[in-house]
Parts: structure tokens; C-alpha cells; sequence
């Protein structure tokens, strides 16, 4: 759904072409003011008419996401709206970073660091504060691809795994490369598909983008860019490396000691590995931020500038705590870089930026083009309100968009009272019309009155425009389909918090115990805590405090204590092969009356009607992903002539 064809309004507003202007001298201007809903439409116009690249700061990671929601309906080449996302880690945490959000964040840079034509970026402070590799040391590692080029095969292959790219068998998404032959497939992250190069000899033959999907070829190139892949250039490895190798030779538990290992080895051959984010204070000694990437022509804009400030302390005062935490458990090298950038560094950057504020703020403009812009009346579903509304609005002369995705329903009402008025799906040509249904989500909704006439009264700068979403007319604002949570691995003081001495435990290994506490014991010089857990004979076993997920409750059929059992027999074993024949047992029964389930005879129900089709269309909520699966896979088992089988817990 777009509504870019609604963006003419703002030509015909005098206080929008002087603002215009006034950012096309340079430098910043007083706070605008302006109606939070409005602010997707005027950054959009903005992205459009000045041909320039526009970073937009936010304060929290939600409303980044639903700001780029918004803007992808308002701009008129959606393609262009670009979040720069948050890394999933904590500050000083080694949680490796999903590939997607690795290269959608380079892909940002990558159209930052072109200045290329009506690119907008938004970045909440989060991702704001996760420092990235130098603007010259991107432009090192960008190089072009041209046929006819000569090409040293294995040097290519060095060097993209030195600028990030994984080295895959078969390239399926971003920051991915592979080598059969005389043939290099690449994905450059800001790619819209992946590149397959084909040699003759040492030299390019032909460039073609191919569909990652089916590997086949389709529009031929003359060029193609390669890019960075990650912004710790695994290239850099050996440097880092030489760095901490007194850390990596240090005595880690044998669990960080494996991955720690694998971390040093990558290291050292300089090539990409998951977790490499964790070192990237060591891979610059000047990391560059975002802002840097922004070109001198381009335009940085702040929502809100007091959210983005308690945004930025909020995640300051956690990064403090989380490194004490990470201090005292020794999973920092000594004099570990602070790995973000700090409120005070984050303003010295915008010293000599002009900054334009969307929102609230000290010196806040009065009037201008924030006066032009009101809140929509709010309706909580009460439809007769709403077109009566609508009625008197055409009646005075304004014209009226509605964005709602029950246009069909409403336009059906309307027709109750007036001519029919088809809704359409999107509306990215300016429209003549008095009324319009538009089928789809959008934010909020506004009233924008002229206030000051345009000369020569233009169309549409005489008339008012009352621009009605969901939120106006249901009370609620546009959904966003909810994501899978990531689930962190616990702290081992929570796996263990609940247990107090003298509770029955089983370990995974061993088998039945009593819980005796926490002690410390000394092995190798170094005091280290221990759970220690009491075993039959006497017999003590101390469980390291990184392996307490290992240790659970004992539950019982009844309240009779069990017994315990003992270290060094193969007692628990037994006990163990025991419940996995009997779980083999119930699989089996279980399978026997699957296979009877299906070839008994059942009632199939018929397909959707036309009514329940409207009927589903009333529901004013969008449906998650996993609810939308869960509804097919129930209908699609009701209209089998098979029993259905099947739970649904929400």
C-alpha cells in the first residue's frame, strides 16, 4: 500500500517551500514542532524534492520500526527506506549477530557512503550507539567488477574473505560468497541479487545477477560492486589476535575455552566467524558512528530529541551494569574498550551538522508548517459518526482519503447513502477525487488546513485535507505482525536461585542427589564457586556454577524420598536406559493410533463461504505469523474427511 500521490499537498504549502529552501542553505533550524503523525509524509516529501540522503534519529527501537513502516507507505520508491538495525547482543556480550542483521546494516552504510539520491535511513539510539568500522576503511574495501577486467581468481577469493563474506557452497543470501571453477557467485549486502561472475581464463566473461532461489541466471551487467561484508574486517584478524593472546592463553572454563579456541583460530586466518562483533573495539582504534557515513549534502533529522537523550541513558546505565557483571566473572580481556558510543561523543559528531527536529524542543518554531497539520477526530468504531463526518467535511469543500483495511466495508456503508466509491489499493498519482477509499494499514491520520493561501489559489492549496486511518475510525493504531522473541541463554544464578540446601536434585549425568549449597573450592591457584551436590556413601560432587543448567529439581510420583544415587556405578545409567525404552514404548502406541486415526472415516467440512470471507475481513488485528499458520493448518484439517487431531494454545 502507498499514498505517495497525497505528497503534492505539500507543494502548494508555502510554509513547506520555505522550509526547503531554508534546508537547502545549510545549517539547523528551530524545532519544528510538528504533529508526530504528519512527520512520515513531510520526511518523505522532503526525501523526494531535495534529492538528498536523510538519516532519521529515533529513541526507541518500536518506533523505529513502526517510522519505517510509515515511511515505506509514503515514499514513492518504498525501496529506498532503509533501517539501520539494532544488534541483537547486549553491550559485552559475546552473542553472535544474526547474518541479516550484519548486512542490513551494511547495506545502509553502502547507499550512506554513495550520497546516493533519496535514500532515507532510520536508526533508533541503539543502533546508533553500536560504533562500525571507519568511512575509509569502507571505501578501501569497495571495489568494481567490469567484463572484459582481468581478474585474479584466488586473490578474489582472499580478499571477500577478508572483507566478511562467508565462504558457502551454494550463496542463498547477503554477505555470502562462493568458488566453482571459473565461476564466483557474490551477494553484496546492498544487492538486490546476488552476482555471478564467469571467467575465461583470468578474464571476466559476463556479470549476471542470478535468483538465489533457483541459482538461475537473469539480467546481465556490465559492472557490478563488491562492498564490505561485515564491519569487523575479518582481514584484520591477525593484528587483533596478536593483541589478546595473552587473554586467549589464559585459563577460561572449558566451555567459553572451546568457543574462545575457534574465536582465536579465525582470528588468525582472518576470516569471518560468528561472535567476531565481540572484538570489534580492537579491530579500529577510531570507530567511526552512522552519522559519519552521512554526506555532507545529506540531511540528519531527530524525532524527538529528549526521547533519543533518555533512550541513550537508559542504555548507558545498563552497559555499566552489564560490565561489571561481565568483569567480575572474568569473561572481559583486561581493559576491555567501552563498545558503544557515549551520549557525549554522539553530540561532539553533530557539533558542525546541521540537524533538522521533527519534534518538540528548545526555540520550537512557532506556527509555520506544524500549525497547518491537527489531530483527526477519533470515531472507537462508531461508523455513522465517521460518515456523517465525512459528509459535512465534502460539503465545506475539503477533500477526504480514507486508509483503513476495511475500505470494502466502509465504501459499502457509504454507498447506503451516496454513489458507490471503489476503493483502491494504493494511491501514488495525485488524485481528483473529493472522496477516496484506500484498502490498507497506515499509522495516524491528520487534518491538514492551508491556512495561508496559495497565490493563485492551485490546486490543492486552497482546499483542506482530512486523511483518516484505522486509528481515527477503530481506535487502534496500524499492528505490527509480532517477531520471534530470542530467547537468551539464562544467567546460571537463575538456574539455580530456586534451590535451597537440602532439596533433592538430579543431575543429567549422575543421577539423583541432595543439594548441600554454594561453596568455593581451590583448584590451580584460583578460588572458583561450586554447586555441590551430596551423593549415596558420602560420596560429594562439585558442579561448576557455568554447568548449573545441568542440575534440576527432583519430581516425584509421590511424596516418598527416593533414592540416592551413587557416584562411579552404573546404577543411573540403568535408570536412564529404562525411561528411554519406556518413552520408545509410548512413541510406539502413539504411532499405532496416528496410523488408525488416519484411515478412520470423518466429517469433511466444505471451503470458506463469501460470508465467512467477510466475516474474517471485519476482524480489526492483524494476525501474527504464527497465528495465520495456525488458522490455515485448523481449516485445511476440517475440510479432510480425517479426524482432526490438534491443539491450539495461545
Amino acid at each position: 500500500m502507498n499514498v505517495s500521490g497525497l505528497l503534492t499537498w505539500f507543494d502548494t504549502l508555502p510554509t513547506y517551500r520555505a522550509l526547503r529552501e531554508d534546508l537547502g542553505g545549510g545549517g539547523s533550524l528551530p524545532p519544528l514542532g510538528l504533529l508526530r503523525a504528519a512527520r512520515p509524509a513531510l520526511l518523505a516529501a522532503l526525501a523526494n524534492d531535495l534529492g538528498r540522503p536523510i538519516l532519521v534519529v529515533v529513541g526507541s527501537v518500536e518506533r523505529a520500526r513502526t517510522l519505517h513502516q510509515s515511511l515505506c507507505h509514503w515514499h514513492p520508491q518504498p525501496e529506498r527506506v532503509l533501517r539501520f538495525p539494532e544488534p541483537p547482543a547486549l553491550f559485552y556480550e559475546r552473542t553472535p549477530w544474526p547474518r541479516e542483521t550484519a548486512t542490513a546494516r551494511m547495506a545502509v552504510l553502502r547507499r550512506l557512503a554513495a550520497a546516493e539520491e533519496g535514500w532515507v535511513a532510520v536508526a533508533s539510539a541503539r543502533a546508533l550507539m553500536q560504533p562500525t568500522l571507519p568511512l575509509q576503511q569502507f571505501r578501501l574495501g569497495v571495489h568494481t567488477l567490469r567484463v572484459g577486467q582481468f581478474l585474479d581468481l584466488e586473490g578474489a577469493v582472499r580478499r571477500w574473505a577478508g572483507l566478511g563474506y562467508e565462504p558457502v557452497s551454494v550463496v542463498e543470501g547477503p554477505g555470502q560468497f562462493s568458488h566453482r571453477g571459473g565461476i564466483l557467485d557474490v551477494f553484496p549486502p546492498a544487492e538486490p541479487l546476488p552476482v555471478r561472475v564467469e571467467l575465461f581464463g583470468d578474464r571476466i566473461e559476463s556479470i549476471r545477477y542470478f535468483d538465489p532461489a533457483t541459482q538461475r541466471s537473469r539480467a546481465r551487467l556490465e559492472q557490478a560492486t563488491v562492498t564490505p561484508a561485515r564491519e569487523p574486517l575479518p582481514r584484520h584478524g591477525p593484528r587483533v589476535l596478536e593483541e589478546l593472546t595473552p587473554w586467549f592463553q589464559a585459563d577460561h572454563p572449558p566451555e567459553a575455552a572451546e568457543e574462545l579456541a575457534a574465536h582465536r583460530e579465525s582470528l588468525a586466518a582472518g576470516v569471518p566467524f560468528a561472535g567476531m562483533e565481540f572484538y570489534l573495539p580492537y579491530f579500529y582504534s577510531h570507530p567511526a558512528s552512522l552519522a559519519d557515513y552521512l554526506p555532507a549534502e545529506g540531511l540528519l533529522a531527530v524525532d524527538e530529541p529528549a526521547e533519543l537523550a533518555d533512550a541513550w541513558a537508559g542504555f548507558e546505565e545498563e552497559a555499566m551494569g552489564l560490565r561489571e557483571t561481565a568483569e567480575r566473572e572474568g569473561e572481559l580481556p583486561p581493559d576491555y574498550p567501552i563498545p558503544y558510543l557515549t551520549w557525549d561523543g554522539w553530540r561532539e559528531d553533530l557539533a558542525d551538522r546541521p540537524v533538522l527536529v521533527l519534534g518538540h524542543g528548545e526555540g520550537e518554531l512557532e506556527g509555520g508548517l506544524a500549525a497547518r497539520f491537527r489531530p483527526g477526530p477519533r470515531y472507537g468504531g462508531r461508523l455513522g459518526d465517521l460518515l456523517d463526518d465525512v459528509e459535512k467535511a465534502l460539503l465545506s469543500g475539503e477533500r477526504v482519503v480514507v486508509v483503513t483495511r476495511q475500505a470494502k466495508r466502509i465504501a459499502e456503508l457509504w454507498a447506503d447513502r451516496h454513489e458507490l466509491v471503489l476503493p483502491v489499493e494504493e494511491l501514488r498519482e495525485p488524485s481528483q477525487a473529493d472522496l477516496t477509499f484506500v484498502q490498507g494499514p497506515l499509522e495516524e491520520g491528520w487534518i491538514l488546513r492551508p491556512g495561508d493561501r496559495d497565490p493563485g489559489g492551485t490546486f490543492p492549496g486552497d482546499r483542506s485535507l482530512r486523511l483518516l486511518t484505522d486509528a481515527e475510525i477503530f481506535g487502534w493504531r496500524m499492528p505490527e505482525p509480532r517477531r520471534p522473541v530470542r530467547r537468551r541463554r539464562p544467567a546460571p544464578e537463575s538456574l539455580y536461585a530456586d534451590l535451597t540446601p537440602g532439596d533433592v536434585v538430579v543431575h543429567v549425568d549422575y543421577g539423583i542427589g541432595i543439594f548441600r549449597g554454594l561453596t568455593t573450592y581451590t583448584l590451580g591457584g584460583e578460588e572458583r564457586e561450586y554447586l555441590l551436590v551430596e551423593y549415596a556413601g558420602q560420596d560429594r560432587l562439585y558442579v561448576p556454577v557455568y554447568q548449573a543448567d545441568r542440575l534440576s529439581r527432583y519430581v516425584g510420583a509421590d511424596d516418598r524420598p527416593p533414592a540416592l544415587s551413587r557416584l562411579g556405578s552404573a546404577e543411573w545409567g540403568r535408570v536412564k536406559a529404562r525411561a528411554r525404552r519406556a518413552v520408545e514404548q509410548v512413541a510406539r502406541e502413539l504411532l499405532e493410533l496416528y496410523a488408525a486415526r488416519e484411515i478412520a472415516p470423518g466429517h469433511a467440512f466444505g471451503p470458506d463461504t463469501p460470508w465467512q470471507a467477510e466475516l474474517e475481513a471485519a476482524f480489526p488485528y492483524l494476525e501474527t505469523p504464527d497465528q495465520a499458520r495456525a488458522i490455515g493448518e485448523v481449516k485445511a484439517d476440517m475440510e479432510r474427511p480425517r479426524p482432526m487431531d490438534r491443539l491450539v494454545c495461545g
